[in-house]
């Protein structure tokens, strides 16, 4: 065992994975979306009878996909939040994202797109299904991240990470087996052979942040390992800090003492270094949620999460009277066209798409 491991079990509690995944605070909430969609019909919806299904608020998975709140699309048309973050990852699929602030995008294939919506941002994120030859599955983290009292009523905040940004590590243990880490919000330190610390540090997370904020220890990691890899978690710096491990996919793994057979939300010290082994046949992959608790009240309704009732109460006749600056497009759930490629258009115009593309027109 790596030396950095504590003779402590740093396991602290182990969760069966439902559909909605148990968080701490400084987290509020992620979900975990994994459909199969099928071929596009030639207007960004699915090849597919939608008999059977509740549109509007279809949550089903029958046939392997769900179409939410989408009626035609898939996905989620305008709603509100106020309050707190959304940091949505997307592993596999476009999303098409619109919002109050006038900014549209389209992002997937490990982008991120960090929303701080503050004072409150109305947004809509739907699934086109483009390929109409084939199928067009879709794969994202969607993580609610709680803003502390002085910046819930900050002004809102789009960012995009773009997936050719995001740091990553990609470490051998003492037999070869990789192990790939994606860096989206904290500093990792890993160990290289030479037992030198090897530092990867984030893109810069949204000013108003609680991750923006010094000693706040917000990490989020995406971790991948080929069978019979081992790799050590390192601790993380702050006393205070909470971690979870989501084992999401995968047969089997082992946690320094701990056999864990099932996907599941593991608690973990996080003062302590931990050794992590894929016991199974196929890779083994985790998402990593860690943070300060700003440890301050929470209440929340629906979308909108402050720190007391009567701030919830100002927030729905806020909401009634403004619609938070209004919808500023003609259609109910904006799709951004049948061209693939990523991009994003920021409030006030600023046009951006990821590195590649931008790297292949300037050549």
């Amino acid at each position: 065992m790596n030396d950095a491991v504590s003779s402590a079990n740093p396991v602290l509690q182990i969760r069966p994975l439902g559909n909605f995944w148990v968080t701490m605070d400084p987290f509020l909430f992620c979900a975990y979306h994994d459909d199969a969609y099928p071929a596009g019909n030639g207007r960004m919806g699915p090849a597919a009878s939608l008999d059977g299904r509740d549109i509007g608020q279809d949550f089903s998975r029958k046939d392997g996909w769900s179409m939410y709140h989408g009626s035609s699309v898939p996905g989620f048309p305008p709603h509100p939040h106020r309050g707190f973050e959304t940091v949505t990852i997307v592993r596999r699929g476009l999303i098409d994202h619109a919002d109050s602030l006038g900014a549209t995008a389209r992002f997937g294939r490990g982008d991120v797109q960090w929303l701080t919506a503050g004072s409150g941002v109305v947004h809509s994120e739907m699934f086109p299904l483009l390929d109409e030859a084939a199928p067009n599955p879709l794969e994202l983290f969607q993580i609610w991240l709680n803003l502390p009292a002085k910046s819930k009523m900050a002004d809102p905040h789009f960012t995009m990470l773009w997936s050719g940004d995001i740091p990553r590590l990609t470490s051998r243990d003492v037999r070869g087996r990789v192990t790939q880490v994606a860096v989206v919000a904290g500093t990792l330190q890993d160990l290289d052979g030479t037992g030198e610390p090897n530092n990867l540090n984030p893109l810069s997370p949204p000013p108003d942040s609680w991750a923006a904020q010094a000693g706040s220890d917000v990490a989020i990691w995406t971790l991948q390992m080929q069978p019979g890899a081992t790799w050590t978690l390192p601790a993380a710096a702050g006393q205070d800090t909470r971690r979870n491990l989501y084992f999401f996919k995968g047969e089997s793994i082992f946690l320094n003492r701990d056999s864990v057979n099932a996907h599941a939300a593991i608690e973990l010290r996080a003062s302590d270094a931990v050794e992590i082994t894929n016991t199974g046949a196929d890779v083994a992959e985790f998402l990593l949620l860690q943070g300060r608790p700003i440890a301050e009240p929470v209440v929340q309704h629906g979308p909108f999460v402050m720190n007391t009732p009567a701030e919830i109460a100002q927030t729905l006749d806020e909401y009634r009277r403004t619609q938070f600056g209004g919808w500023p497009f003609a259609s109910e759930a904006p799709v951004h066209g049948s061209d693939s490629a990523r991009f994003a258009r920021h409030p006030g115009g600023r046009f951006e798409q990821p590195p590649e593309i931008e790297a292949k027109y300037a050549d």
